[in-house]
């Protein structure tokens, strides 16, 4: 039996396809040019042209397709079960790891989210989705002040330049101060990736120290994940596929229950 998730993310809309709980594939696209090229709105409710898609054979399609995202109170996708952020991550982590009990920490394209899972069951969560300074969009923003890729940005964790304004766009201005103040590039980068990290560790706070499981695009900078296990006291894990996380946990629900669409 073969499942589809679907993470409708603000930067991002990820795919998974399961068969048999086996990871098929993954696609991913840029959220404004899949809108615009594949979504449609029809009698109040999100659909998707699957069939340009070109992601399965239009004669044997999904078993079951669970959807969630960015906003998932307006996706209503035609076709899908719709599941709350936090239920998908938590079912893509406890997938990808077989881990139990852990504390998860997804940092999307514009918010982050902290949850607490414990024998397989979540006890706690936490949001932060009023403000990007915390989220994948504050690294693009930078990146983008500094004529910088992403993965150049993700170099770099040594001799951070301290950047202090808790604002991504007051930060976008003190960060063009620190390029007119002559710092390397190296040391500027470090400092980004330091600050997200300053950002997201009073989330952290109140949930256990013992495994903490990240998720999301921000997984995949290594001098973040480098900057936050010396913050922490917890032991990191990364699950295989951090971005697509969303998008597996919703093909593994589609799997549990695969009559419900």
């Amino acid at each position: 039996m073969t499942t589809l998730g679907i993470d409708l993310g603000s930067r991002k809309v990820k795919f998974a396809a399961l068969r048999d709980l086996e990871i098929l594939w993954l696609r991913d696209f840029d959220t404004i040019p899949f809108y615009k090229r594949y979504g449609g709105l029809h009698a109040g409710r999100l659909t998707i042209d699957f069939a340009a898609l070109e992601l399965f054979d239009p004669a044997h399609p999904p078993a079951a397709m669970v959807a969630t995202g960015y906003g998932r109170n307006t996706i209503n996708l035609e076709g899908a079960r719709i599941v709350p952020e936090i239920q998908a991550h938590v079912a893509g982590a406890r997938f990808q790891t077989g881990c139990d009990t852990f504390t998860l920490l997804d940092l999307g394209g514009q918010d982050t989210k902290v949850a607490r899972v414990e024998e397989g069951l979540l006890q706690d969560f936490l949001m932060n989705d009023k403000c990007a300074a915390s989220s994948g969009r504050y690294l693009e923003n930078m990146a983008q002040v500094l004529d910088i890729g992403l993965d150049e940005l993700a170099r770099h964790a040594d001799n951070p330049v301290s950047l202090d304004a808790t604002c991504g766009i007051f930060g976008e201005s003190e960060l063009i101060g620190k390029i007119v103040e002559g710092h390397p590039l190296p040391h500027l980068c470090a400092g980004i990736n330091a600050t997200l990290v300053k950002r997201v560790l009073p989330m952290l706070r109140r949930f256990p120290q013992d495994v903490l499981m990240v998720t999301g695009g921000v997984a995949r900078n290594q001098a973040f994940r480098h900057l936050l296990r010396q913050a922490v006291e917890a032991r990191l894990l990364v699950p295989e596929n951090p971005q697509h996380n969303g998008a597996i946990g919703c093909a593994v629900l589609a799997a549990a229950r695969p009559l419900e669409k």
